[in-house]
């Protein structure tokens, strides 16, 4: 990867996972911008952060990920988002993937899943629908 290093937002309510990620992700050279536990607050830290890459998970407290997942794409300067889930019915992962997530990653996964799909969504272009 050349110029600078692309940075990852973790929202996820799994304490222990966000910090797996976050560990995964540093290790691999991509900049850690921060983590939320809530849609609520992952959509404000997003916006301060401005992070290239956000991980998020689908089942939120108080929220639906696919719901935050619309609001990140709305933004001024939409992340590239890969879904983090242990709930992988297709219905959800096409719901996902319509909304313009650029990857979905199921619980549990191995470090070189988690890489390569945020690698992979790195390499995607932003267009609208082809």
């Amino acid at each position: 990867m050349m110029g600078e290093k692309p940075s990852f937002y973790v929202i996820d309510d799994d304490s222990v996972l966000r910090s797996l990620i976050r560990g995964i992700l540093s290790d691999a050279g991509f900049l850690y911008a921060g983590s939320a536990v809530n849609g609520e607050e992952g959509l404000k830290g997003c916006q301060d952060k401005s992070p290239t890459i956000v991980l998020l998970d689908i089942n939120l407290p108080g929220s639906d990920g696919i719901d935050v997942l619309a609001a990140l794409r709305r933004m001024r300067r939409p992340p590239r988002v890969v879904m983090v889930s242990g709930e992988a019915t297709l219905p959800r992962v096409k719901s996902a993937m319509s909304l313009g997530a650029c990857g979905f990653v199921v619980k549990p996964f191995t470090a070189a899943k988690l890489i390569t799909a945020v690698e992979n969504s790195l390499r995607q272009r932003d267009s609208p629908i082809s």
